[in-house]
């Protein structure tokens, strides 16, 4: 009977039949089709943010900002950084690679999408890398500049909320004035002399 079966099994084999032919192959899974967003040629080509996503892209930039600087302070005891040392922190987090953040669509509307970022779909397709990485350091670099590395260490210190504030939700911020990215966050608690 053994060699009977052996050899039933190795021409089974042979010639494809086997046990799914006897048994019936594995149950078929549903089908799911995402789709990827459909970028715009502003959205493909151009070096700068696109308008809509530059809320989604302050609040990455301010969360990657927090995170660096709290780090940094971890290190040493939580204490306040040295002017050099926050200055350093801060152009370490613009510089830094931005490649785990990319574009997503959800309900019809494009949003950026990683660490930091609300409303992140798990059965969504996002495009990451492209120009992205680079539009965030441009931009991080750029709020650094215009907001200067001590009023960011400052904000920071005051905690993310401020921070969000100052970046995203000031007057020029990229949140202000019901711009896209959905509702400004509750007004920080500031210290004023």
């Amino acid at each position: 009977m053994r060699p009977v079966l052996a050899v039933w099994l190795a021409l089974s084999l042979l010639a494809g039949t086997g046990a799914q032919e006897v048994c019936g192959g594995p149950p078929a899974a549903p089908a799911h089709s995402i789709p990827a967003p459909q970028l715009s040629p502003e959205e493909r080509l151009s070096p700068h943010m696109p308008e809509s996503l530059r809320c989604d892209a302050c609040h990455a930039i301010a969360f990657q900002i927090e995170e660096q600087l709290r780090r940094a302070e971890g290190k040493v005891g939580r204490k306040a950084l040295s002017e050099s040392d926050y200055v350093d922190v801060l152009e370490r987090s613009c510089s830094q690679g931005w490649e785990s953040y990319g574009v997503q669509e959800l309900d019809g509307e494009k949003r950026l999408a990683g660490p930091g970022l609300p409303r992140q779909e798990p059965m969504s397709v996002m495009v990451l890398g492209g120009p992205w990485p680079g539009r965030l350091s441009k931009m991080c670099h750029g709020y650094v500049g215009e907001r200067g590395e001590a009023q960011i260490y400052g904000a920071h210190r005051r905690g993310p909320a401020a921070l969000r504030e100052l970046l995203c939700h000031g007057e020029k911020g990229a949140c202000a004035g019901g711009k896209a990215g959905g509702p400004a966050p509750p007004k920080a608690m500031q210290n004023e002399l």
